[in-house]
């Protein structure tokens, strides 16, 4: 069985950063993404992109968990979802803050940026945000991701629980969203000399930040194995 693509973005020769940057936020269910993009947008001025299956399943009228059943069978909703992502970035013209589940793997992204915390964190925040008991809260996130990660994999070939390539990985159950913008703008800052820092982590293979991060070594990879 061949391996799981990291990306299937390609690689953006010009990767400099001294022009429009795109960030790419992603995580899973009530990691707090949106949260930390909504705050890094408004701090660096950058258009917020973040389309949801939420839009999508109150347009029909259906629930979300019902319309994701949907997308489960018919791998066209995703395609078109993610080809309007792509159009709404593009019309930014750069300089902007992506947080959906895919935009690290889809988008040709300067800075990708993964948010995690442990399920029974997330699942206290969606049962305060969704008026859930936690108990039915952490089986709604538990469902969500299975069904999104199954659903990736059938239509993409990516598995969003495979996030080694990711610049930036941010615990967001051991700093408030502002600490977690305040370690995303400096690392932008630190970005332009990261070429140089990669050769004092070969014997490590892994940049140490403050508590609940890690700077990766690669900002990018290709689907190449």
């Amino acid at each position: 069985m061949s391996e799981v693509p990291v990306r299937l973005a390609e690689c953006n020769p010009n990767d400099d950063l001294g022009g429009n940057m795109i960030i790419a936020i992603s995580g899973l269910t009530g990691s707090g993404k949106n949260t930390l993009g909504e705050i890094l947008a408004k701090r660096l001025g950058y258009k917020l992109v973040c389309p949801t299956f939420k839009d999508l399943a109150k347009k029909e009228g259906i629930s979300l968990m019902d319309f994701q059943k949907k997308a489960a069978n018919d791998s066209n909703i995703d395609l078109k979802f993610d080809e309007l992502l792509k159009e709404e970035v593009s019309a930014t013209g750069g300089n902007c803050v992506v947080t959906t589940w895919l935009g690290a793997w889809i988008l040709n992204a300067d800075i990708t940026v993964y948010v995690d915390a442990p399920s029974e964190v997330r699942a206290e925040r969606i049962a305060k945000r969704d008026k859930l008991t936690v108990k039915k809260a952490l089986v709604h996130l538990n469902e969500r991701d299975e069904q999104n990660r199954k659903r990736y994999l059938k239509v993409y070939g990516i598995d969003i629980y495979k996030t080694d390539f990711f610049d930036l990985k941010l615990d967001s159950s051991k700093n408030k969203p502002e600490k977690l913008a305040d370690i995303v703008e400096e690392f932008i800052k630190t970005r332009s000399d990261f070429s140089n820092r990669k050769i004092l982590a070969k014997s490590t293979n892994v940049f140490q930040s403050p508590a609940g991060t890690s700077f990766l070594p690669t900002s990018r990879k290709s689907t190449k194995n």
